[in-house]
Parts: structure tokens; C-alpha cells; sequence
């Protein structure tokens, strides 16, 4: 790692008028997108986690806001930052602009960790990753896009089937009656993305297996998988979908959230491991993610690995996939966070 000291402005997003610049004992908890439908987590935040970890390697961090007003554009213009660690997830509660701030840190000349506004677009659009790793030939659900009468795009999809926002993350818009078996349910589960998100609707085959997690560190040729970490919902109740619902991941009072838990995955022989890893890096580079990103996947019953989707910049909480696959590999969170600082600085090398 650099020894090199730096000035690391930590950029993240609220939705409420909040001042544009905060320090770090006042800074509220972190709004990740559709947040306003979870409940407020108490552990300490990630960013807070990344600020200690940065002081740790000797540079000098800082926090500033983006709280969707015009003059916060302006102040982050003047921030004077060697480099910006981006956590912003939206601008003003819009994810689709999420692209634009990256877009503007680039006209800006400012170096920042993760995702270019390329990479973006290309992930955070559902249906336009699945595209890229058709291009690719990664294997991933066949699928069909709807949005008011319109479809974009069909494969021959059969049931069952799972309904979901093209565009958010985080679970948004899934829970058990996302995955449906009729006409009927399906043509009500489109009409309820339709509405609630004002979005296509993503209509995917359910692939039934388990759901396995590749964190991904590197460039485009550094690029390698970290150890890989698996979901288990093998325990969820009798009738109920085995998939990473917003319950099952952030609503801490449902019985599906406390029977299930991210781990290491430790049961996988040598050469499942090797092909999850190798496909992963792939899609990771399909889509033009860079510095670190998580791979969403799964492995059916057959060996068969299909990629559910490419998450840029995803969340670095110490408790979470990412930080746990760094843990195993014999990264500290410290390291972790060092080790995307050096390959987002060596961009400008």
C-alpha cells in the first residue's frame, strides 16, 4: 500500500435536508435506497468504519454530503480532496442518478473509488447486465422486460418466475409474493412494480439452488474473487420462496431475517469453487466494474451456476459479504479499505 498521505473525502447521499457539510461525531445513520421501508440499523455505520480505517493508514479523512440542493454540487467542486470515497447511492433520492455523480467527480478531475458512470448504467440496469452477459456467455435466468404494455424484451420464460424492479438494489420491491406460478399472479405482481416503483418490471425464471456471493477486488486485469460467501435459506418456512427478500435481509424482527445468515460458504469442492470464481470475474468485467464490486449468484441442485446480478460499489460494513469474504482471505478491514484506496489512486498513476 501507498505511504503516501491523503487527503479521503467520504461522499455519501441523504434524502433529507441535511447541511452539505457534517462532521464526523453529527453524521446520521446512512440512507441506502428504499431505507425509508427499513428499520434504522444501530450498529455503526459504514462509512463511520472506513473514516476510523482511513485514519488508521495515516491519512486524513473527512466526510461531505450530497443532500440533493445544487450548492452541494458546488461544495464538493471546492472540496480540495486527493480522492473521494464514494458511497452515494442516489442524488435527492433518485437512484438512476447515482451514474451522474461519478460522471461529474470525472469532469471534476477528482479520483474516486469504484464504479464509473459506465459501470453503473450497465449494472444498475437489470435487464441491460443480463444483455452483457448473454454477450458474454454468462449463463444467467432467462427473462422478459414489461412497462405499461411495452415489452422490451422477452425470452420463452416458463414458471415459476420472480418479478422485480429493473433499476434498485437492496432487495428493493422483493418479498415472498415477488416469485409467482400463474398468469394471474403475474400480471398483478407487474402491475404492482409498475405502480409502486414507477418502473419495468424484470420478469426472471426463479432459478431454485442456493445463493452464493462473490466479492470481487481489483481492476480490469488484477481483477480476482475473494473467498465466496453463501446466504442460507435453507431454514426458511415450509412454503415460503428461498430467496433475498427485503425481510430476509434487513427486517431484523421477521422470522425470516433471524433463520437466516450470510457465512462463508465452506461445503464447496475445489472445482465448484474455481468455476463461481471464474464466472464471477467475468461478469465483473462484462459490466466494467472496477476497484470492487459483488456478484450475485446461483448454484442449482445440477452444478449449474447462473449470475443473478453485478452490484458495483456494494456495502463495505464490517458485518457484511464483502468485509467477511476480505476477513477470510487474510485482509483486515483496515487492508481492505487500503486496498481499494491504491487501486482507485493507481488509476491516476
Amino acid at each position: 500500500m501507498t505511504g503516501t498521505k491523503l487527503k479521503v473525502t467520504i461522499l455519501y447521499d441523504l434524502w433529507e435536508e441535511e447541511p452539505a457539510i457534517i462532521e464526523p461525531e453529527e453524521v446520521p445513520a446512512r440512507k441506502h435506497k428504499g431505507q425509508k421501508k427499513r428499520k434504522k440499523k444501530p450498529e455503526k455505520q459504514d462509512r463511520e468504519q472506513i473514516f476510523e480505517a482511513l485514519e488508521k493508514l495515516g491519512h486524513e479523512p473527512s466526510y461531505y454530503v450530497l443532500n440533493g440542493r445544487p450548492q452541494s454540487l458546488l461544495g464538493l467542486a471546492k472540496c480540495n480532496a486527493d480522492l473521494i470515497f464514494n458511497l452515494t447511492e442516489s442524488y435527492a433520492g433518485d437512484d438512476t442518478k447515482e451514474m451522474q455523480i461519478a460522471a461529474f467527480l470525472d469532469l471534476l478531475e477528482i479520483p474516486y473509488t469504484g464504479a464509473g458512470p459506465h459501470a453503473t448504467i450497465l449494472a444498475q440496469d437489470k435487464s441491460i447486465a443480463k444483455k452483457m452477459f448473454a454477450f458474454y456467455g454468462i449463463q444467467s435466468p432467462y427473462f422478459a422486460t414489461a412497462y405499461r404494455g411495452h415489452i422490451d424484451h422477452a425470452h420463452d420464460i416458463k414458471f415459476p418466475l420472480i418479478v422485480k424492479p429493473t433499476s434498485e438494489d437492496g432487495s428493493i420491491g422483493i418479498d415472498a409474493a415477488a416469485v409467482v406460478t400463474s398468469i394471474k399472479e403475474l400480471m398483478e405482481r407487474v402491475n404492482y412494480i409498475q405502480t409502486e416503483f414507477d418502473s419495468p418490471a424484470l420478469i426472471e425464471e426463479y432459478i431454485e439452488g442456493r445463493e452464493i456471493y462473490a466479492a470481487i477486488l481489483g481492476s480490469y486485469e488484477s481483477a480476482h474473487a475473494l473467498p465466496l460467501v453463501e446466504l442460507d435459506l435453507s431454514k426458511l418456512p415450509k412454503g415460503m420462496p428461498k430467496i433475498a427478500s427485503l425481510d430476509v435481509k434487513f427486517e431484523k424482527d421477521t422470522e425470516a431475517y433471524k433463520l437466516t445468515k450470510s457465512a462463508i460458504a465452506e461445503d464447496l469442492d475445489e472445482e465448484t469453487v474455481t468455476k463461481l470464481s471464474e464466472i464471477a470475474i467475468k461478469a465483473y468485467r462484462a459490466v466494467k466494474l472496477r476497484d470492487y464490486g459483488r456478484i450475485d449468484m446461483r448454484l442449482s441442485s445440477k452444478g449449474e451456476v447462473y449470475v443473478i446480478e453485478a452490484n458495483p460499489n456494494p456495502w463495505l460494513s464490517s458485518g457484511q459479504e464483502f468485509a467477511m469474504a476480505a476477513k477470510k482471505s487474510g485482509l483486515s478491514y483496515t487492508q481492505m479499505i487500503g486496498e481499494i484506496v491504491d487501486l482507485a489512486m493507481a488509476r491516476q498513476a
